[in-house]
């Protein structure tokens, strides 16, 4: 199954998003209670947002996506050197 979303809520669950634009997954946040989500951002807006995997989200599909960002990551690691 894909990762990509839909931007339709402006609060988690309401449903008032006027966007309505594709939320491309742009990466991963691990929380404090080791749960995986996936960070998106809006085509249309820009807007950012976590959103808890699914049970149906292709493990495959959410490694990728990690080692993605692990390969090309957004900024140089050279910089964390020393740090």
């Amino acid at each position: 199954m894909c990762l990509w979303s839909r931007h339709v809520d402006d609060e988690p669950g309401d449903r008032r998003a006027p966007c309505r634009s594709p939320m491309e997954p742009v990466g991963i946040e691990v929380r404090r209670d080791g749960e995986w989500a996936i960070i998106h951002r809006c085509t249309g807006c820009g807007l950012l947002r976590t959103n808890r995997i699914a049970g149906d989200d292709s493990e495959r599909a959410l490694l990728a996506l990690a080692l993605r960002l692990l390969a090309r990551p957004a900024f140089p690691l050279d910089a964390l050197e020393g740090s």
